[in-house]
Order: structure tokens, then C-alpha cells, then sequence
């Protein structure tokens, strides 16, 4: 496995306890991307099924985005830490967003290395970087 595979399984990992440990359910699934000095995670089937039941409306799909928006504004230095960790880079910034339709997160880091030049080879692709979980 290269370096950059197991950078980018252990940030999956890592984020994916984060998660679970956070809300009380990880998401389905789990993949990063490292392009330059940016790092992409994107989370699918991360609804609870309380979440499940509010997007079903428009408020719900309101309060979900806003509750989200919440809890990670109050441990964002935490989930910022582990990429810092794992990467040895600092994060200079990320944001979040997700998908109430799917139950998809996306959240983005920028760093203050050209960490995909330092690691070498394409990022991810299909195969690495994924950490799958049953619901």
C-alpha cells in the first residue's frame, strides 16, 4: 500500500470513529481525496434515523442542515486536529455541507503543504481511502 493510501485510510478511519463516537452512527461509507494542498471526505448514509424522519419536510430538511452546521461548528478544532495529526500539516481552513436528500457530507481542508505532491502517486480512485460500515 502507498504512503498516500494509507494517509488517506487513516484519515477515513480516523474521521469515521470521530463521527460515530459523535452523532451514534457513522456513516455508510467514507472516501478521501488529497489534490495539492486540499483534502475532500465525503460521507455517505450519515442520516440517524430521527434525521431520516425530519427530511421528509422542508423544515425538517431546514433544522437537520442547522443542527449539523452546530454540532460541527462546536467540535470543528477537534475534527481540524485529526487531519492535523495524521498529515503533519496545518489546516488553515475547512467547511462542511450536507445533503439531506442523500444523507452525503462533504467536507473540505486546506492545508498549508502541497500535501498530494509530498505523498506522490493519484489520489485515491476507487480503491483506497474507503472505510466502509454497516448500518
Amino acid at each position: 500500500m502507498s504512503l498516500r493510501m494509507k494517509v488517506e485510510t487513516e484519515i477515513a478511519r480516523s474521521l469515521t470513529k470521530f463521527y460515530r463516537e459523535l452523532l451514534g452512527k457513522g456513516p455508510e461509507e467514507t472516501r478521501v481525496y488529497i489534490i495539492d494542498d486540499m483534502l475532500f471526505v465525503r460521507f455517505r448514509g450519515t442520516l440517524t434515523r430521527e434525521e431520516q424522519q425530519l427530511v421528509k419536510t422542508e423544515r425538517g430538511c431546514q433544522l437537520v442542515k442547522e443542527m449539523r452546521e452546530e454540532i460541527r461548528s462546536i467540535n470543528v478544532d477537534e475534527e481540524e486536529k485529526i487531519i492535523s495529526v495524521i498529515t503533519s500539516c496545518q489546516v488553515l481552513s475547512s467547511q462542511s455541507n450536507i445533503n439531506t436528500k442523500t444523507g452525503d457530507v462533504l467536507v473540505s481542508f486546506m492545508v498549508d503543504q502541497n500535501l498530494g505532491k509530498a505523498l506522490g502517486g493519484k489520489s485515491c480512485g476507487k480503491e483506497a481511502g474507503i472505510s466502509q460500515h454497516p448500518l
